[in-house]
């Protein structure tokens, strides 16, 4: 893999395939989100969007304790309402920079994922867990409530989940996250990196045009009303056919099936 974006807190590397990888580092062995790691990662992630050869961005920790056990509790801790706002502002621009992120981002989740940590999965397109996980919105528990992309958190997994994960500050575990939906999928620690690259290059293997065009369909149905929503798509339908690749792709497997006919 060749380095593409090398900060004190954030590095990044992509392969021949376009398979970016931006990983925390110098953020401690649970990736905690302080100001300094929340800037660098912010940047990081600004500045991958703008590659037009990444096709899509896993997101990892350094090492397999956390994937990001939460927000920086003694920088918090010391917060005013002025500062409290800058701070989460500063968390919540890290968020939407992953949320908005022109092709699909997978987050690498082992060992906890806790607060900030899991806001900052959440937003991101797929969630492949490690066996074991610990997945929890704490902030109750020290004070705070849970704010920004916690409000992810009822379309995903539920109104009445998310209230008692919110209200309750518990965590559950891997394997009740992905039956609520949390994750997509959990795979023993020693498969989650073969299992996140095969996904990443799943996604490679598509058209990089119409991946970024889904994508984009994917947070403008957000903003949208349902009919308004399926009236958009066939002015996008129309435009995907200007970039060539429905012809290849459509072609290619129509000889494929020739072939295997023949």
């Amino acid at each position: 893999m060749n380095t593409v974006i090398d900060l004190k807190h954030a590095h990044a590397e992509m392969d021949a395939s376009g398979v970016a990888t931006l990983s925390i580092r110098e953020a401690g062995t649970l990736n905690i989100l302080s100001t300094p790691v929340i800037k660098d990662l912010t940047a990081a992630l600004n500045r991958l969007a703008l590659h037009q050869d990444v096709r899509t961005l896993i997101l990892r920790g350094s090492g397999d304790k956390a994937f990001v056990a939460g927000a920086d509790i003694s920088e918090m801790s010391g917060l005013t309402r002025e500062t409290a706002m800058q701070f989460i502002t500063g968390l919540r621009d890290l968020c939407e920079a992953v949320r908005c992120f022109p092709v699909p981002v997978i987050a690498r989740i082992p060992g906890w994922c806790l607060g900030g940590g899991l806001e900052f999965a959440m937003a991101c397109d797929v969630r492949i867990a490690s066996h074991g996980t610990q997945f929890g919105m704490p902030e109750v528990k020290v004070g705070i409530p849970s704010v920004i992309h916690a409000t992810l958190m009822p379309k995903l997994i539920g109104e009445s989940r998310a209230a008692w994960m919110l209200l309750s500050g518990e965590n559950i575990g891997s394997e009740q996250a992905l039956n609520w939906g949390l994750i997509n999928e959990s795979v023993p620690m020693e498969e989650l990196d073969a299992r996140t690259m095969k996904i990443a290059q799943n996604f490679a293997a598509i058209g990089p045009a119409v991946l970024r065009q889904q994508k984009t369909l994917l947070r403008r149905w957000e903003k949208l009303s349902l009919t308004d929503a399926i009236n958009d798509t066939v002015q996008e339908f129309g435009k995907a056919f200007e970039t060539g690749e429905p012809q290849k792709f459509m072609n290619e497997f129509l000889e494929h099936k020739r072939k295997k006919k023949s």
